[in-house]
């Protein structure tokens, strides 16, 4: 059986800025993802490691999709969420809800990004 979740996508009307976000809040390079038209549509994937625990995703900019609140809420898993929230804010987001214990399932925080998407931070510490 696989995991349940096996790719995301978050929406985001300006990608340099919301590239540069994720990019700060967690540390990494977000990639190109080269499709057919380029003009209706951009992607930029995080990195994923063959046979790793997780899914991987990409930041989508298309057209007439909008971007917001109210969107799915995907976790990413942090050492401490608390760190990734003050990245987050640091980058340009802000904190919806700071670190808090969801007892023997660890902690979580959720921040809004620079697109006014909220994404939630999990941690066991």
């Amino acid at each position: 059986m696989s995991n349940p979740v096996g790719w995301f996508e978050i929406y985001v009307q300006d990608m340099p800025r919301a590239k540069a976000f994720y990019e700060k809040v967690f540390q990494v390079s977000l990639s190109p993802l080269v499709g057919p038209d380029q003009e209706a549509m951009q992607m930029y994937t995080f990195e994923m490691e063959d046979h790793k625990y997780g899914a991987t995703g990409a930041l989508v900019k298309m057209e007439s999709v909008p971007t917001g609140f109210a969107g799915t809420l995907v976790y990413f898993s942090c050492e401490d969420c608390a760190v990734e929230a003050k990245r987050a804010v640091d980058a340009g987001g802000k904190i919806f809800k700071d670190k808090e214990s969801i007892g023997e399932y660890g902690h979580i925080a959720m921040v809004q990004d620079t697109e006014g998407n909220m994404i939630g931070l999990h941690s066991m510490q």
